[in-house]
């Protein structure tokens, strides 16, 4: 999931150039499948983010987890 800045909205031009900077600069396995774009990802009142909300978005109705 990538939360823009207000200046940029989601597009697929973005998408590409993100998924071919981390084609540069990570090993294969580490490289995201897809990217998601969210308005507003959720964060702790301290501005750090809510890592189980953003889990719980791909692993619904899975029966295993990453935790």
């Amino acid at each position: 999931m990538v939360q823009l800045t207000p200046e940029f909205g989601p597009c697929a031009d973005i998408a590409d150039e993100l998924m071919a900077f981390c084609r540069d600069h990570l090993a294969h396995h580490k490289c995201p499948r897809s990217i998601d774009f969210e308005p507003e990802l959720p964060r702790l009142p301290t501005g750090k983010l809510y890592k189980a909300s953003l889990r719980e978005r791909y692993w619904k109705g899975h029966t295993s987890r990453i935790l």
